[in-house]
């Protein structure tokens, strides 16, 4: 007998009634069988999500300008966080693609970037603030101008980890996502805007339960002007932990140990 055709009248039984499926308009390769949900974040906006192991996000940059700056927290035990200098100097890098492992301050693997079609994301630029955002882009507030108010990124996380008990203490470093971030032989950082990005994709296995927020607000570095950020496609579906062979835990002896550390806390 042949299966009846999903629709929003008759969704699949693992699929929440109201949830519509954006992601086959963005990330239609996906198993349909193990997509969780998908959310469309505006430019600017900003959102988060706790996440258990084994499930992983699919991002894609839906316009030009996309930035989408990302934390981690172990669902556990929110002391636990995103590491950036120590993720950085265990796997001999100074951006993320393919095969990184973004590690915690206890040495365990909170995130693997499984899937990446650009290539390149910045873990070392940092967040915009409202400060600056004013002074570049000036102030568009909720009141006069409703959903095309200025956001900044700072601004935004801090809201998102407000919901889960967390405060302006508990910010810090992100990942930019789409963005690049090249450095000279003076040492300045600068901004990569010529660097097509739209359509392009990045995927977040996560190796613990995790508390992800993130924000679609500009690069604080994106020298362009004109308040323009653009929307990040987002899915969550079910991939499952990290096998033997895994690319993650292959890419260096440094990945093989976070990624046993989440092993061994997983089971214990």
């Amino acid at each position: 007998m042949t299966p009846p055709e999903h629709t929003l009248d008759n969704p699949p039984a693992h699929a929440p009634v109201d949830a519509p499926d954006h992601w086959r308009g963005f990330a239609p390769e996906l198993p349909a069988a193990q997509v969780l949900w998908s959310e469309i974040v505006p430019g600017g906006g900003h959102w988060s999500w706790r996440l258990r192991r084994g499930h992983a996000l699919r991002l894609v940059a839906l316009d030009a300008r996309a930035n989408c700056s990302v934390l981690l927290y172990a669902a556990h035990d929110t002391l636990e966080r995103y590491n950036l200098p120590d993720s950085l100097k265990a796997q001999h890098t100074a951006h993320y693609t393919h095969g990184h492992v973004l590690m915690s301050d206890m040495g365990r693997a909170l995130a693997s970037i499984t899937h990446d079609t650009l290539g390149w994301h910045d873990p070392l630029g940092g967040l915009l603030d409202q400060a600056a955002m004013q002074a570049k882009y000036g102030s568009q507030r909720y009141g006069t101008h409703r959903n095309a108010m200025h956001r900044a990124g700072k601004e935004g996380l801090l809201v998102e980890i407000a919901k889960h008990g967390l405060a302006a203490r508990d910010l810090s470093a992100p990942v930019n996502l789409f963005s690049r971030v090249v450095v000279d032989e003076q040492g300045a950082f600068h901004f990569d805007a010529e660097r097509p990005v739209q359509g392009t994709a990045v995927e977040l296995r996560l190796d613990l339960d995790v508390i992800v927020a993130l924000s679609a607000a500009p690069h604080p570095l994106d020298p362009r002007p004109g308040y323009a950020p653009g929307r990040i496609g987002i899915a969550a579906w079910r991939r499952g932990p990290a096998p033997g062979d895994d690319a993650c835990r292959l890419f260096r002896p440094e990945n093989a140990r976070a990624l046993h550390r989440s092993d061994l806390f997983a089971v214990a």
